[in-house]
């Protein structure tokens, strides 16, 4: 099996908490020597897959000594596991907290599509994100899991917001889960897959730009009536 059927993205949630919870090894000075790490690891789990990856070739990606590797994690799952959290995690950066008791419906989606995208474009988390789609055909269990935890539960907490909206009549919307959907697609359409493919991420003012034309739009579709 390419990571063994035992391995689920629970587990993983689980070890990044773990790992989060007990005092560190390494002091904050070293955050950019564990990105450095990651970032090889992902890119020999991309090419070669997790099976084939060997922890002396994710060393020499990422430019340390096996020895350094070993400081930072205990064993190549170790390093998948905080690769696919890291992408998960993108949804726990506060992105997705909203106040019901907030009617300015524009502004509130402003300020979402904003994070959101500029979030989901980041470099690393992107490339994070390819790792979890290199193997979710192979690995469905792992996808599903990412997906429910990440993007699906980001739309749900949207939807939450607007169906509290609908209750003060602010907006009105029959399926509060497709227009969450659908604005938080509007917001991704010219900048995530655009970066997905490696063509250039976009800058600040082109999100800007992207999210205002998806409020808008999302605001003449349902706004009230």
């Amino acid at each position: 099996m390419f990571l063994g059927e035992q391995m689920t993205f629970g587990r993983a949630v689980m070890t990044i908490q773990a790992e989060l919870a007990r005092p560190s090894r390494v002091t904050e000075d070293d955050s950019a020597k564990r990105r450095q790490i990651l970032n090889g690891a992902t890119t020999v789990f991309l090419e070669k897959g997790f099976d084939a990856a060997s922890m002396g070739e994710i060393a020499r990606a990422a430019g340390v000594s096996k020895g350094t590797l070993y400081v930072y994690f205990d064993d190549k799952q170790a390093l998948f596991d905080a690769i696919v959290q890291e992408a998960c995690l993108i949804h726990a950066e506060r992105v997705f907290e909203f106040d019901p008791a907030d009617h300015n419906v524009p502004g509130m989606l402003t300020k979402l599509g904003i994070a959101f995208a500029t979030v989901m474009c980041r470099p690393e988390q992107m490339s994070a994100i390819r790792t979890v789609i290199a193997i979710a055909d192979r690995m469905p269990d792992l996808g599903r899991e990412f997906y429910q935890t990440g993007p699906a539960r980001g739309a749900a907490k949207l939807a939450a917001y607007l169906d509290a909206q609908v209750a003060a009549g602010v907006l009105a919307v029959d399926d509060t889960m497709i227009a969450a959907e659908q604005f938080m697609g509007a917001v991704m359409a010219t900048s995530f897959r655009r970066t997905l493919f490696n063509c250039g991420a976009p800058t600040s003012e082109e999100i800007a730009y992207a999210v205002g034309v998806a409020v808008r739009t999302f605001m003449a579709a349902y706004g009230p009536r």
